[in-house]
């Protein structure tokens, strides 16, 4: 291969996009984990699935046009405008160390544990 030429890439910008929102909407937290369940369950519209670093690569590449992807959804579905939005709640670990509970200032507010 000679310097500065390149093999397009094997997966189409929009395929990669299609499988980012399939990891968002279906919970998938892990890349790792992800990638082994597409394998499995996805190969067969996915026939060139990126390994890990690739994957990675290319979704940072595709920053911006995800962001707009999701800006536009949450402008057009409702969600935007609704009069009620709903939070994460799960709790998060934190300031495990008695000293970290008593010099916060969530004391009498948040517990410790």
């Amino acid at each position: 291969m000679a310097s500065g030429h390149r093999f397009p890439p094997r997966i189409s910008d929009a395929e990669l996009v299609t499988i980012a929102v399939l990891q968002a909407l279906l919970g998938f937290t892990s890349e790792r984990r992800w990638l082994r369940q597409t394998d499995a369950d996805l190969r067969r519209w996915f026939q060139n699935l990126p390994q890990q670093p690739g994957y990675n690569k290319r979704l940072r590449k595709l920053g911006g046009t995800l962001q707009a992807l999701n800006e536009h959804l949450a402008r057009t579905t409702g969600l935007w405008s609704d009069e009620i939005w709903l939070a994460d709640s799960t709790p998060v670990e934190c300031g495990h160390s008695r000293e970290t509970a008593h010099r916060s200032e969530l004391v009498g507010w948040a517990e410790y544990g």
